[in-house]
């Protein structure tokens, strides 16, 4: 059984369309990441999985269960680490992440989830005197401590300073090296390259590319550019062959460098064209 099925998902707000007849399937132990310019229909797409918001059309599976019908058991089979959330300010780190923990049939050791989210430091603080990147920190371990089998994180490394994101990541791997689904929205690029087994691309409610980091958009066939620098200034030349043009360069050069599109390169061109 996979984690995630969704087959011809469809959402309407009046008369603008949101989702538009998307299919995705997610892979037991996956992480997988759902990129997209604002508006392309994440938050919809992603709150529709959760339970939070109903669907006008398709068919949804979401750990066997439909989400819009499915009850307790089945929500604390998930967590949700939403990008804004609004607990009690006046609990201490550890005091919120335990009441949380209650919650759950098969909770994780608070003082090891805060630890793993690197909050040690700030167990005793109250919440409401948190940092932006340390309350984030708190929203990610107040969705994982119910020991969930599949984990929604939506933005979860905003406000992170490049060490804390980098902790983070580690803290995703390995939650998925223990079997636990990620799907993962962000605004990130190098974040999906380094954690997402497979990505999708959304633009005006619909997926336009799924695919590895490395292959989505067929990012692995597009040209390679070759260029140097000469006598006569500077060169480059889009090319299938690579090798072949570098070994075809006669002597008397120099800054030879030979590149391919980034995820970057092929998102933005992906997006654009489905303007």
């Amino acid at each position: 059984m996979r984690p995630i099925e969704v087959h011809g998902l469809r959402k309407r707000y009046g008369a603008r369309t949101a989702v538009d007849g998307i299919d995705l399937t997610v892979e037991p132990g996956e992480v997988f990441a759902l990129l997209g310019p604002n508006g392309a229909g994440k938050t919809t797409t992603v709150e529709i999985l959760e339970g939070h918001r109903r669907r006008d059309g398709g068919d949804v599976s979401v750990l066997g269960a439909d989400p819009g019908t499915a009850g307790r058991r089945w929500r604390a089979r998930i967590g949700v680490v939403l990008q804004t959330a609004t607990d009690a300010a006046e609990l201490t780190v550890r005091e919120s992440v335990r009441h949380y923990a209650g919650y759950y049939p098969r909770r994780r050791d608070p003082d090891e989830v805060i630890a793993a989210v690197g909050l040690e430091g700030q167990a005793g603080q109250r919440v409401g005197t948190l940092s932006g990147g340390q309350r984030r920190r708190l929203d990610v371990a107040l969705g994982i401590v119910g020991r969930p089998e599949l984990v929604f994180l939506d933005e979860p490394t905003t406000g992170f300073d490049p060490e804390a994101r980098r902790q983070f990541w580690d803290l995703i791997r390995s939650l998925a090296a223990d079997g636990t689904t990620v799907l993962l929205t962000t605004h990130y690029l190098d974040e999906a390259e380094a954690l997402a087994a497979r990505l999708a691309v959304l633009a005006g409610g619909r997926i336009v590319a799924v695919g590895t980091p490395q292959t989505v958009g067929g990012r692995d066939r597009a040209p390679a550019v070759v260029s140097w620098r000469d006598s006569d200034g500077l060169h480059a030349v889009h090319t299938d062959e690579p090798d072949a043009v570098v070994a075809g360069l006669a002597g008397g050069f120099a800054d030879l460098r030979v590149t391919r599109p980034t995820l970057e390169d092929t998102y933005l061109s992906l997006i654009g064209e489905s303007r």
